[in-house]
Parts: structure tokens; sequence; C-alpha cells
């Protein structure tokens, strides 16, 4: 048997559609597992109207199920053969009769049991109690009531189909009675269309116009612009975003070719994809050495039927669009990009931290820090620039109505002002990285200012304790920190993390004069679940991780090569001396307090046992100030030898207390070595 669920709603947002339909499933797949109905390959369906989920070999009904209950020991239930209270009551509570309780032997004691046999229900009967629960359980990022219905979804449902083969399940949602009736293309079919039977959906859907499938529907997407690449010459713009949101914004794709006059060309060229991608779902078209063209490929949600009309009203609307941006862009070109730092004075960035040219002094000042701390004093002057007009932009007519391109705008509108180059790129590149896998700034500029930038975004939120949970992340403050732990790694900046937030705290004069060291605290621990996200991307073994990280945030550059090394170390042969040389010595003083160690107490074995101690401590100092810390975890596994010998030579817990103490207090000493690179503690390892 197949199933076929299918929910029919008002066109939802394109990026609600996937996670969605993937809920569905996986929700649909719990229940049927939870209700011992087996089952086969499951695979989903969806369009702007419809999610829908088809499941292969279903069972036709549920498979029965045999309880044994263990209830109280034999010689309670029982006195001379004869149900006691505690049986009666057992048998009671498990709708059972006294007389058909079992006994069984269960470790060595007998029990009593209940046997309860169910046998399995119609998946039929099943399914019509468990669909309304199923559909009503999705959650969508936003949702909406309708009429004067209690539900809520994303949009107003419309019809349900259900189906078992060809059998309708029967159940009622809200006003809506599941049946086997759908609808198809809005324009292009006329009123409902009937499902018979699952296998037929496909093409059912099909012949109304509706291509349900979504992976099919990108396909002839991608297969339909490859044609028209051909037939133009050009190059249309790959960008995976815009196809996924296009494919869910149509239920019958068609592909088109528009254009737009080419003095609209004359604007950056950033202003005129983003208009075409994020205003339109146009893919823009370049030639092959990569320059716009007043080309463009958009995609209808129905058939080729006069694509001229579709395409020339595409073109009226872009075009209007274009002029809006040319107006902006020439308006906000008539002032210097310096003249609009002052109107950021009007901007408000939080309440409680000012407004956004506050802002910007704060990050000229903890520029200026960061260049004498990163000895870039030769480059204090663009940096200082760059800074000063980072967020000018902000108030300017094309950014209000494109803020995507902020940064973008600051950089062409100080090459229009006369500002150097290097500023330019600085200006634009100070927002990155946006994201995980975004490009990092280039210039000392633009890394010296984002790095102030974010820094003072994270110092003034958490001063307001507006931290972020588990759950929540309102001000982005975790890809504020992650995008600062990438250019430090990445630039290999050598600096104490806590350094960097002392500067964007001074930059702020008093304001969190008195919190200074909590915010540090608290920043520090922030940063530090950041830093472990991005090492666990990188592939680095999670207790690894953690036992380098157990020993505070300082340098990052540092403490990645401490866990890099650690790794390597850990696939060689030598980390099992390493390993069982400190676990010999950190099980033994677990319990023990701080020993002093006194010389004169020594015998032979502790003499020996001390000079070698002192000889590996030295190297490994030597090696791991010098970062050399392979070499360093090579060293401490020198120490597997004495060890071994020292605990064959002596007894450590010696019933004299200044003599245990003395070689607990040796033990100590290694333990304290290796507590200078890692917490061993926290390795997890099988040896």
């Amino acid at each position: 048997m197949k199933l076929l669920l299918e929910i029919g709603m008002e066109e939802l947002p394109a990026r609600f559609i996937i996670p969605a339909v993937t809920q569905l499933e996986e929700s649909l797949r719990a229940k049927l597992t939870e209700n011992r109905i087996e089952f086969g390959a499951t695979d989903t369906y969806s369009t702007p109207r419809r999610l829908a989920v088809i499941v292969q070999d279903i069972a036709e009904k549920q498979q029965d199920l045999t309880l044994e209950i263990k209830g109280p020991p034999h010689n309670i239930a029982y006195k001379d053969g004869v149900p006691t209270k505690a049986a009666e009551g057992f048998a009671r509570s498990q709708g059972v009769d006294v007389n058909d309780l079992v006994v069984k032997t269960v470790d060595n004691t007998q029990y009593v049991f209940a046997e309860k046999f169910a046998k399995g229900m119609e998946t039929k009967a099943v399914l019509a109690e468990i669909m309304p629960d199923l559909i009503t359980s999705i959650s969508y990022p936003k949702n909406m009531r309708w009429g004067h219905y209690e539900l809520k979804a994303a949009r107003p449902l419309r019809w349900v189909v259900a189906l078992l083969d060809e059998q309708v399940i029967p159940f009622t949602i809200e006003n809506i009675i599941s049946g086997n009736v759908s609808y198809g293309h809005r324009q292009l079919s006329e009123g409902s269309i009937t499902i018979t039977h699952p296998d037929a959906y496909l093409d059912t859907l099909k012949q109304a116009y509706v291509v349900v499938d979504h992976r099919r529907r990108r396909q002839l997407i991608e297969e339909q612009i490859a044609n028209l690449e051909t037939r133009l010459n050009g190059v249309v713009l790959k960008d995976q975003g815009l196809l996924d949101e296009v494919t869910n914004l149509v239920e019958y794709p068609t592909a088109f070719v528009g254009s737009f006059p080419e003095e609209y060309l004359e604007i950056p060229a950033e202003v005129l994809i983003t208009t075409m991608k994020e205003h339109q779902r146009y893919f823009p078209v370049f030639d092959h050495s990569q320059n716009l063209l007043p080309t463009f490929v958009g995609v209808r949600n129905g058939a080729d039927n006069q694509l001229d009309v579709v395409a020339a009203n595409n073109e009226k609307v872009l075009t209007a669009r274009l002029a809006d941006a040319r107006f902006f862009f020439k308006e906000d070109c008539k002032q210097p990009l310096e003249s609009y730092v002052e109107r950021l004075k009007m901007v408000v960035f939080q309440e409680g931290l000012g407004t956004v040219y506050d802002k910007v002094k704060r990050i000229e000042a903890a520029s200026e820090a960061l260049c004498a701390l990163l000895n870039r004093e030769s480059e204090l002057d663009l940096v200082k620039r760059t800074a000063r007009l980072a967020k000018a932009d902000l108030v300017t007519n094309m950014v209000f109505e494109f803020p995507e391109l902020q940064g973008i705008m600051g950089g062409k509108y100080a090459l229009n002002s006369g500002e150097d180059p290097q500023v330019a790129v600085g200006i634009e590149e100070h927002y990155r990285p946006r994201f995980a896998q975004d490009r990092l700034p280039t210039t000392t500029a633009g890394l010296i200012v984002s790095i102030a930038d974010k820094l003072d975004t994270l110092v003034g939120y958490f001063g307001l304790n507006k931290i972020p949970t588990s759950s929540q992340d309102p001000f982005a403050l975790r890809r504020q920190a992650l995008g600062i732990v990438q250019m430090l790694l990445a630039y290999n900046i050598d600096v104490d993390l806590a350094e960097l937030m002392r500067i964007a705290l001074a930059a702020y004069s008093e304001l969190f004069a008195n919190e200074a060291q909590a915010i540090i605290d608290a920043l520090t621990q922030f940063f530090a679940g950041r830093v472990r996200v991005n090492l666990l991307e990188q592939g680095y073994s999670y207790d690894t991780i953690d036992a380098v990280l157990a020993l505070g945030l300082h340098s990052l550059p540092q403490l990645k090569a401490k866990i890099v090394a650690l790794d390597q170390f850990r696939a060689t042969d030598q980390f099992a001396d390493l390993y069982v040389a400190f676990e010999r010595c950190s099980r033994i003083t677990a319990k023990s307090e701080q020993a002093a160690v006194n010389p004169e107490l020594f015998s032979q074995a502790e003499v020996a046992f001390s000079k070698q101690i002192t000889e590996i401590a030295a190297s490994f100092q030597d090696e791991f100030e010098a970062t050399a810390y392979l070499e360093s975890l090579q060293t401490l596994a020198r120490l597997r030898q004495p060890v071994d010998a020292f605990f064959d030579a002596v007894m450590i817990m010696d019933p004299d207390p200044q003599i245990r103490a003395n070689r607990l207090g040796l033990l100590q000493r290694v333990v304290e070595l290796y507590a200078q690179y890692a917490d061993f503690h926290l390795i997890v390892t099988k040896l």
C-alpha cells in the first residue's frame, strides 16, 4: 500500500517551504514508527501552494503488541497460594483478571507479571487519528490565524488530500475535510482535480500545470537558463540561493529574457545586480569578460505563451526601479562622503550606547589603539580615515533604499569623493566577514576597522547585558564574535584577546568602568564557544579542543597551534607514553593536598627521578616558550620511562607521612608540567 498526504495552502513564503515539508516527512515517519506501522521509502514534494509526502510499502495494519508488566514479588502477591490485596490491586491497575497473572523469575527472584495483548488496528483508522495532529504540529517562522478559526499556520489551509491507495483517510481540521481533491495551477488549470491513487499524483498535477517535485522544478529552471545562455552568448549569474528561492516561488516554471536601457549601466554594477536579484528575483547576465549586460533572465509561474508580453511588463517594473536607483546615486554623489558623517548624529545605534556617530568615534579610537598594538602605525592615517567614513553611507539615499549595499556604496562614494583607493576598499571590507564562509578583509584598514567595529558592538551589548541565549541572538553577536575569531586565526594575529576587549572598553570611556572585568569575563566565555565551533568545523577533535581551551583564551593563533600539534601527536605511538605517564601521576595525586618536596628526605630513587623531571622540564619549557608545540609534547612523552621506574622502585603511599608527601610532591610536579599545555583529564582516549 502507498500513502499520500498533501496539505494545500495559500502561497507560502519561499523560505518556509523546504523546512516545513522536511518537518512533515520527519514527523510522519516518527508517528508511523511510534504506532507500530511498518513502511518503506518516503518522498517529499512541494510548491508554493502545497506540502506533500508519499510513503511506499505501508503496512495494512499495526503490528500486534504483547506487553509483560512486572508487578510485586511473588511472596508479597500471594500468601498460602491466595492472591493478596497487592496482587489484586496490580491486576486491577493493568486491566486484567487476577487469575491471569503469571509468575516469572528475574535475577533469582520470582515476580508476578500481567500479560497484555493488543491486536493491531487497521492502518487507515490509525492514520485518521494521527493526521490532524501531524498537520497542525508543523512549525513556521511566522504564524497567522484567519477568520474565526483557532488554527495557526503560516498561511490559511485550503484542502487536504489523504489517500491510502484509492481509499480516503477521513478526518477534519477546522473547516477542512480530507479527501482526494487537489487543485492545479491557479491560472492554467480549471477547478479541482481528483487524485485517484498516490501513484497518479505527479502525473495528475503535471496535467494541471503543476511540477510538484521541487527537485525536478529546479532542474527545469537550470536547463532553461542554460539554453538561454547559449542563445544570448552570455553568462547568467550562478546564484544557488536565488535559484532555490525562484524554485519555491513557482509551480510551473518558464524562463524568459528581458532587457533594460544601456544608459543604466553607468550605475555601479552592484546596484543593478542587487535590484535584479533582491527586488525582482531576476538572474543578471554577463558577457564572457564578466561585464554586466543590459539583459536579465526571469522565471514566470506559467507556460511559454505570450512571453513577449511577460518580458515587456517585467522590463517596465525593472526600468522604474533602476530609474530610482540612478536618481539616488546621482543625488548622493553631489556631496563628498565626508559630509554624511555629521548626519550620523541623528541615527541611534542602540539605546544606552548612543548614536552611530558615537560608535564611529569609538571605532576611530579603538582603531588607533589597534594600530599601535599590531605594529601598523605606518598605516595609521589610512586606518583612521577608513574608520571615520566607514558608516557614512548609512545615511545616503541609496543605502536607505538598498540596506544590503552598506559598505559597498561607501566604497563607491569614497572613490567618487577622491579618497585614497585603500580607504575605499577598507570601507567596503570592514563589514566582512558577514557569515561563516564569507571573504575576509584584505587590507590593513579593512581588517583593523572590522575588528574595532565588531568589538565595539560586542562590548556595548554585553555591557547592557543583552547577551545571546541558547535560542535567541537578536543582534547577531555570535556572528560578530565568529568574524573576529576568523580574522585573528587567518592572519595569525598573536595578541591577547582580553587586551583587544580592553581597547574596546577604553573607547567607551567611563561608561562601563565598574563592569569592565565582568564584561571581559563574560565575553571570554562567549568567544570560547565561537572558537570551539570554528575549530570543530576545521575537523579537530572535540576533546583536544576542550583540553586546550580549558586553560583559557589568550592568543588564538597559539591556542590553535597547540590544538593542531596535540591532534597530530595523538595519531603517533608516542602519545601512549605521554598519556600513561600523565594518568599514573594524576590518578594517585588527584585527592592529595599540594605537597612540598624536601630533597633531604630523598632516597636514591627519588634523587634520580627528581633529576629526570628537572631535565625534562627544562627542555619542555624551552620548546613550549618557542611555540615548538609538537616537540614539547614529544618531550613530555619522555616522562613515561622515569615515571614507570619510580613507581616500580618505591611505594608512593608510604606509611611515613613525610616520605609519602615527598613522593606525591614529585608526581605533582609532573602533573603541573602537563597542565601548562592542556587539561589532559579531558582527553578521551582508548590505548
